[in-house]
C-alpha cells in the first residue's frame, strides 16, 4: 500500500466512523427538554424504556420528550420542563 492510498484509507475510515457516532443531541441555546407532548415515533433521544430517539411507543407518554423553545413547554397541556443532566 502506498503512502496516498494509506491517507486515503485513514481518511474514509475517519469519516464513516464520525457519520457512525450520529449527531448530538445537547441542548441548543434557548431550548429546553420538554415530556409528555411527544407524538408516538417523534421524541428527540432514549429514556428508561429504549435508548434512541424516534421510537416513543404512543402519543403523550409522559417519560417521552422533545426540545421546545425556552418557557414554551409549560404552556402546552401536559407538558413538563425536564432538567438537562
Amino acid at each position: 500500500m502506498t503512502k496516498t492510498q494509506l491517507i486515503h484509507s485513514s481518511l474514509i475510515a475517519l469519516a464513516i466512523a464520525g457519520l457512525a457516532s450520529g449527531p448530538s443531541l445537547a441542548a441548543k441555546p434557548g431550548m429546553e427538554k420538554c415530556a409528555g407532548i411527544a407524538k408516538a415515533g417523534k421524541n428527540d433521544c432514549g429514556t428508561s424504556k429504549h435508548s434512541c430517539g424516534g421510537h416513543a411507543a404512543k402519543d403523550g407518554d409522559p417519560e417521552e420528550w422533545v426540545y421546545v423553545p425556552t418557557g414554551t413547554c409549560e404552556k402546552i397541556v401536559g407538558g413538563k420542563t425536564v432538567a438537562e443532566k
